[in-house]
């Protein structure tokens, strides 16, 4: 299985210490060049920036396809262009991705739900609140009211 994975999903979980989640779920998750460039070169350690340096599980590709990556980089910003591009180029059963264009999506927060699913972790709330209050992650009161019902807290 082939999970693509963007900056937002990896930034946010490290900055709660729960990164390990997409590890414990999806095994290995394959990040393109740019995303891995917006995590390390930036000047200053960022959430994450260690450990997609470090975890063996994280792996980093070139995107092959140029102009589409061109072509998403309109709508979107040069990683999550990157990381759309990838998962289209690999065949990818998933990608881990706040926004995207016609691919089977799953963010943040549906990392947390089937965290759940699978008894990784046993509440998803406090999870969504560190991540609100230490990850300034932003999440409206409809859709946190519909997590907090999708994971029948």
């Amino acid at each position: 299985m082939t999970i693509v994975c963007n900056t937002s999903p990896i930034t946010n979980l490290a900055a709660i210490t729960q990164l390990e989640l997409l590890h414990s779920i999806f095994g290995e998750i394959v990040i393109p060049q740019a995303v891995y460039d917006e995590l390390t070169n930036v000047g200053y350690s960022v959430p994450g920036t260690v450990e997609v340096q470090t975890a063996s599980w994280i792996k980093v590709m070139t995107v092959q396809n140029r102009p589409q990556v061109a072509s998403f980089q309109q709508q979107v910003d040069t990683g999550e262009a990157e990381a759309i591009a990838l998962a289209l180029e690999l065949f990818a059963e998933r990608l881990l991705i706040d926004e995207a264009a016609g691919l089977k999506v799953t963010g943040i927060l549906g990392v947390l739900l089937i965290a759940k699913q699978q008894g990784l972790i046993s509440l998803v709330q406090p999870l969504i609140n560190s991540l609100i209050e230490q990850a300034g992650f932003r999440v409206s009161s409809g859709l946190y009211q519909a997590i907090h019902s999708a994971a029948q807290e």
